[in-house]
């Protein structure tokens, strides 16, 4: 993978203005012009928070560093998923889950509960569970109420259910619709309030930005939940989103989210330059800079069109480029978040603050 370097100058709100090649061909993006002692989350009117890596939280120290400094909420990229917590059917593993709590209690830093029911990152003893409808119910009621008993009072919210709908508006055909029916997340949202009746209850999902039909399938669910008074206190848009993504389109994603009422959080956010697949793609100052401008509207249209009172924040899914699951899942290089893979800043670090003014 081809790389570049960032040149800072620890000198008030100056950085390099030096442009030097790689040796693979690579030109300097240069860093933005933002003060060392400038801490992100100080800047910001609601939260901001990142996704992250309990190892890497545990071994490497710049990583660690740069999220004490400049987030105030974590949200577990993968410790609280049901496969990480609850590996055999009688068996809890907390330590990872418990480490990151731990960390963002001993530093203010709020908790955001990642996820109590997916489709995937399932463990085998789920995938291959026999019983009746009855014995499916008590484990997901079991597997819900032991998580978030277990955190109460230190994690502030959770993404009860995340991703149950299809592109096209469907409800997706996942083990839980077949065992459970298409109510089930109702039922898992009841089940999470009867466990702790103060955290607040988060329904999450991709492709708010770019699928009307499924915009329309939530908050149809959202208007049905209300209606019946099944709890839920906010939706999470998870952004995932490309450059080139319409800002139109994110504009109307956060419009339909806010109408709803509830919290709303961008709760995955990363932006992605490479969806052509360019094996040799290198982060340039206009990849660079059409980044930025792409976080910039996001921050802003969140900013302008979420009232304050339902403002829950803004989450980057992981913190550095190298940390990024999308270079993996595109098998393509990719630099999609605001730092670097040596946790320098990115352009895109002083556009969030700039869309947040």
């Amino acid at each position: 993978m081809k790389t570049y370097f960032f040149y800072i100058l620890a000198v008030g709100f100056t950085a390099a203005a030096c442009s030097k090649k790689t040796s693979q061909g690579g030109t300097t993006v240069q860093p933005p012009p933002v003060a060392v002692d400038t801490m992100l989350y100080k800047m910001m009117p609601f939260k901001m928070g990142a996704s992250v890596n309990v190892n890497l939280m545990k071994t490497n120290a710049s990583y660690n560093g740069v999220v004490t400094k400049e987030y105030n909420s974590i949200t577990a990229e993968n410790a609280m998923k049901f496969g990480a917590l609850h590996p055999a059917q009688n068996t809890f593993f907390w330590t990872d889950a418990d480490y990151l709590v731990d960390y963002a209690l001993s530093n203010g830093k709020r908790v955001h509960g990642h996820t109590l029911n997916w489709y995937t990152s399932l463990p085998s003893w789920v995938t291959n569970f026999s019983g009746d409808s009855t014995a499916w119910e008590d484990l997901l009621k079991t597997h819900i109420q032991t998580v978030v008993t277990h955190f109460k009072g230190k994690v502030s919210s959770w993404d009860v259910v995340n991703e149950a709908f299809n592109d096209d508006g469907t409800l997706r055909n996942s083990i839980w619709v077949q065992h459970l029916g298409p109510d089930y997340i109702a039922r898992c949202f009841q089940y999470a309030r009867q466990a702790d009746s103060a955290v607040l209850l988060f329904y999450n999902d991709y492709g708010h930005e770019y699928s009307s039909a499924k915009r329309t399938a939530i908050a149809n669910m959202i208007a049905n939940f209300k209606s019946r008074g099944i709890p839920i206190d906010g939706i999470g848009l998870q952004f995932h989103i490309t450059y080139t993504q319409s800002d139109a389109n994110i504009s109307t994603a956060i419009n339909m989210a806010a109408a709803t009422g509830l919290k709303v959080h961008i709760a995955e956010l990363d932006v992605r330059l490479n969806d052509a697949k360019d094996q040799g793609l290198v982060l340039t100052q206009t990849l660079a800079d059409q980044q930025a401008a792409k976080y910039k509207y996001v921050v802003k249209a969140y900013n302008t069109i979420v009232p304050a009172a339902q403002q829950y924040g803004i989450t980057t899914w992981n913190v550095g480029d190298a940390d990024s699951w999308v270079p993996g899942w595109l098998k393509a290089p990719d630099y999609p978040l605001p730092f670097d893979r040596n946790y320098l800043r990115k352009p895109a670090y002083r556009a969030i603050i700039e869309g947040a003014k």
